[in-house]
This record gives structure tokens, sequence and C-alpha cells, in this order.
């Protein structure tokens, strides 16, 4: 029995909705990786891009266990000298609840082109709307 290895014209890629209303950052963060990755897939390579496409509402209802809403920081650098920011979870969820999420699956990811083409496959929003109905999106339960 030969090895089977997926071809690009193999590929299909699906639309997923999920709801992060309550639901444990890092938990939520892992299973979207993996199906932005195709990792649920059986038709699963190495080599290719096999993940679909996932949309999460509701970014800011957010829940993490913990201290982590006081003691998480997030750092970033300006490219100036001294130029280092810092920011807790809690003020980034307040000012952009959606780069909390964006940030915790990115790190998950190949740090890779690939892992940046996938990192465009996820679609994350504030609110309960978004724009993508034309794509007819499934549930995805990850609660």
């Amino acid at each position: 029995m030969k090895t089977y290895s997926a071809k690009p014209g193999d590929i299909v890629s699906k639309w997923f909705i999920t709801d992060a209303d309550g639901v444990i950052l890092g938990r939520l963060a892992s299973k979207i990786a993996m199906i932005l990755m195709g990792k649920n897939k059986p038709i699963y390579s190495t080599h290719l891009d096999t993940g679909d496409n996932v949309i999460v509402i509701n970014a800011k209802k957010i829940k993490v266990t913990g201290k982590k809403l006081e003691k998480k920081i997030y750092y970033r650098h300006t490219g100036y000298i001294g130029g280092l920011k810092e920011k807790t979870l809690a003020e980034l969820l307040e000012q952009k609840p959606t780069e909390v999420i964006y940030h915790a699956v990115r790190l998950m990811l190949p740090k890779t082109r690939m892992g940046r083409q996938m990192l465009k496959k996820l679609h994350v929003y504030a609110e309960s709307s978004h724009p993508h109905k034309a794509q007819q999106p499934e549930n995805l339960d990850l609660k």
C-alpha cells in the first residue's frame, strides 16, 4: 500500500464560525490553530496549506484563568531607542480585543511563509456581526 500525498487540486477549503463568548483563550487558540493548519483533516500534508478559514466572533468576551488579566503583559518595540511599549491583557482587551486572539493563534502556527499564509485565513471580530455571510460558514463548537 502506498502512502497518500495530497496535491494542491485535492484541497477543499471550508469556512467555520465560532463564538468566543466565555471560552478560555488558550484552548480556543490551540483548536483554531489546528484547523488553520489542516491537522483535523485526513489529507493533512506538511508541505501544503490544507487548512480551513475560521471566523471568530465576540472576541471581547473571551475568558482567562487566574490573574492573567493583570499579570500577562504584551510587549512591542517602536524601533527607536527606549521604545519598548507594554500593555496588560486587560488594557489590550479593552482597546483591541481582536489582537488578543490573533496574537495567541499566531504564536501557535509555524513561523514560516506558510504559517503567515495560514494566518490570513483567520478572521476575528469583537462583536457578533461579521461580513462573511455569503461564505455560509458552518458552526464550530469549541466550548
